[in-house]
């Protein structure tokens, strides 16, 4: 991991924070490498149970770093199409990764949400926003189409039409527009935004991680399987769930009607 990517764990939380503040956490080769080191590193620690993906300074990711692009384009135009094509895949890589990981993953969204992060934000599990949060793909203002798994995401959120009117007109839009179309799920005032995601992480190191682990890859399966067959893998996660020591301790909470306590780590199915 470079330091253009932050990772800290701390009480089953970890926080990987883009740390590129003087310009806006935009997305170059070191920090998508980064990125995915610290994915990796989350996916690796059992000590973490929830991730919250945030950016340093005055906001979550302005999208791609430009000026790496006016440099390429500077040096050799016919150069560009390979470096960028580098970029997106190792940036790939990374959103892939997000899918993946049998852990939540909360965003925590501050200032300007353009094009990259745009994606980072829709392949979190959950996101928080602050008032101040401003949303905009940007692409078409750029000349390009999505990346990022944008063109993926965007539809699933907001349905056809939707998607490609903020695709193709790139407009701008406030948190409040964000959380009616689905984007986030809260909306806070800035100054409340760190302990709000905090808190709604804590809840979430406090769950059942097989549960929710099995839980993520089955809401992803439902988007791409037959009906039949999400019926078949739910009765398959729910019995491997049913062996692992939170199930026990769920029902036994249960029926003596009280909170139940999540083993730090699960046993898994």
């Amino acid at each position: 991991m470079n330091d253009t990517v932050l990772f800290n764990v701390a009480d089953g939380v970890a926080t990987i924070t883009l740390n590129r503040p003087k310009v806006l956490n935009a997305l170059d080769a070191a920090m998508a490498e980064a990125l995915t080191d610290a994915l990796r590193a989350a996916e690796r620690d059992a000590s973490v149970r929830a991730v919250i993906l945030a950016g340093a300074g005055g906001g979550f990711m302005a999208g791609g770093d430009i000026r790496s692009f006016r440099a390429w384009l500077d040096a050799s135009k016919g150069e560009i199409g390979g470096k960028v094509e580098r970029l997106i895949h190792d940036f790939h890589q990374a959103i892939v990764l997000m899918r993946r990981l049998p852990k939540p993953i909360i965003a925590r969204i501050h200032g300007p949400v353009a094009g990259a992060g745009m994606s980072l934000l829709m392949a979190c599990d959950l996101a928080v926003a602050a008032e101040d949060a401003m949303f905009t793909l940007a692409y078409c203002h750029l000349g390009t189409s999505p990346d990022g798994g944008a063109t993926w995401f965007l539809p699933r959120h907001v349905g056809m039409k939707k998607a490609a009117e903020i695709a193709l007109l790139g407009d701008r839009f406030g948190a409040a527009e964000a959380l009616r179309l689905g984007l986030v799920n809260a909306v806070v005032p800035p100054a409340e935004l760190e302990d709000k995601t905090a808190a709604l992480a804590a809840r979430l190191a406090r769950g059942p991680a097989a549960a929710y682990a099995a839980t993520k890859q089955l809401l992803q399966r439902s988007l791409t399987t037959s009906f039949e067959t999400q019926l078949q893998a739910e009765a398959e996660a729910f019995a491997g769930c049913a062996v692992t020591d939170d199930f026990a301790e769920g029902v036994r909470a249960f029926t003596e009607k009280r909170p139940a306590r999540f083993g730090a780590v699960p046993t898994k199915p």
